[in-house]
């Protein structure tokens, strides 16, 4: 079976270049791949596969979700990337988003990741609570990962090499 992606236009296949750009540019100067490589994932990581809510849609620019018990910090994020948002109106929230991880795991050395534009923006945050709990142990890690966010063992794996990363943001410029 092959994924069929959404189509955007030209116009918007610019846009999502050039921004790469200027994310690149941000993320090695403020050295701060960690938090955005976050921002990504959580704004993904509400995903519910039963019924297909949650999930990145761009709901992270709601005060509602930024205020999620495990989203705290991800503000900062935000504000690093106003700027940059700014200049790329045309872009949904949802890609803006993506495309930062993307261009995070890209600029610590990581491989080129294929990037998919075309997520439509959400008017409302998911319901608390669909992000894991780390304090819980393993087997509440696997519940939501694999029962309800559909991902397989390898994606865990994957998953927890990325949180090495994400746990060493500290830079004081950030702030």
């Amino acid at each position: 079976m092959v994924k069929k992606y959404p189509t955007v236009n030209e116009e918007y296949l610019k846009a999502v270049e050039k921004c790469k750009k200027k994310l690149r540019g941000l993320i090695s100067e403020k050295n701060c791949a960690p938090i955005m490589l976050r921002l990504a994932w959580h704004s993904a990581g509400t995903f519910d596969v039963c019924s297909r809510t949650g999930g990145p849609f761009g709901t992270m620019r709601f005060p509602t979700e930024l205020a999620h018990a495990a989203n705290n910090g991800l503000d900062i994020a935000l504000r690093l990337l106003q700027p940059i948002r700014e200049q790329f109106p045309i872009l949904s929230h949802a890609d803006f988003y993506q495309l930062a991880g993307v261009v995070a795991v890209e600029v610590t050395g990581g491989p080129e990741v294929p990037f998919h534009p075309g997520r439509p923006d959400k008017a409302e945050p998911p319901v608390e609570g669909r992000l894991p709990d780390a304090t819980k142990g393993s087997d509440h890690l696997r519940d939501v990962f694999i029962k309800q966010m559909g991902l397989s063992d390898q994606d865990i794996v994957a998953l927890s090499g990325g949180h090495t990363l994400v746990r060493i943001f500290f830079h004081p410029d950030t702030k």
